[in-house]
């Protein structure tokens, strides 16, 4: 079992940055591919961008592509989520997810994070 735990979220202003990262607890990110989802209110939780365990395959959404790059150091087996330009768009719960692979479907997610919150104003 893998327990995540996010941290760096917070209150933000338009075009500013935040860093969100993500460790694993019990155990750690070996041989997973990771990834981060985000929920706004009343939305269903979507994909923003996922990495391979290697880090030679990444994928964004559409929505963040040039804005946000997703990281990870294995020998700190961290996670990380550089968020740039930050619109009030991007105001939801950030999770942290871990998978067999790369995934942008929350369905093939084998483990999740409690979520940390990111709230961008305008």
């Amino acid at each position: 079992q893998v327990q995540l735990v996010e941290s760096g979220g917070g209150l933000v202003q338009a075009g500013g940055s935040l860093r969100l990262s993500c460790v694993p607890s019990g155990r750690t990110f070996s041989g997973y591919a990771v990834g981060w989802f985000r929920q706004a209110p009343g939305k269903e939780r979507t994909f923003v961008a996922a990495i391979s365990w290697l880090g030679g395959t990444t994928k964004y959404a559409d929505a963040v592509k040039g804005r946000f790059t997703i990281s990870r150091d294995n020998a700190k087996s961290t996670m990380y989520l550089q968020m740039n330009s930050l619109k009030p768009e991007d105001t939801a719960i950030y999770y942290c997810a871990a998978g067999g692979s790369v995934s942008t479907s929350p369905d093939l997610i084998n483990y999740w994070g409690q979520g940390t919150q990111v709230t961008v104003s305008s």
